[in-house]
């Protein structure tokens, strides 16, 4: 969901990320039961997130969030975060992250009788992403994709 705090935070925070290595993939600004949570959500070139990458840019960014107050004075827990297992894939770089690996798509409408679809992502462009190299799908048509997880 694209708020005023979502691009505010993300324009403040992608440079701060950068000089540290990192890259800001998303920004979510939501209510859940603790109240009004703010999570950065990042990733880097080389290798998985880990916890100190995390609590450097959040103490990176504490300063310039008050500061900046996106949220004109009201009250929200701030996180950051890696992307996670099962993060749906909504960008270009979510989808070249997931290139030839295994994801599960759910589309709006049935096309040839199916709903979900499994598979290899073998390619993506602006409109399509094509599944085991044989399977194409509008992006305007999926309601959700994500890295299939197996247990």
């Amino acid at each position: 969901m694209k708020t005023k705090v979502v691009d505010l935070v993300k324009d403040l925070a992608q440079p701060i990320a950068q000089n540290l290595g990192l890259y800001v993939e998303d920004v979510e600004y939501v209510k859940k039961n603790t109240g009004m949570n703010l999570t950065v959500f990042i990733s880097k070139e080389e290798g998985s997130i880990n916890l100190d990458d995390c609590e450097n840019l959040s103490k990176a960014l504490d300063e310039p969030l008050d500061k900046l107050d996106p949220t004109n004075g009201a009250s929200y827990i701030f996180n950051v975060s890696s992307l996670g297992l099962d993060r749906p894939l909504k960008t270009d770089r979510d989808y070249k992250r997931n290139l030839n690996k295994e994801i599960e798509v759910k589309l709006y409408t049935q096309l040839n009788g199916k709903k979900e679809y499994v598979g290899i992502l073998t390619d993506f462009s602006n409109e399509t992403i094509t599944l085991n190299n044989e399977i194409i799908l509008n992006k305007k048509d999926i309601a959700n994709s994500k890295p299939y997880i197996k247990f």
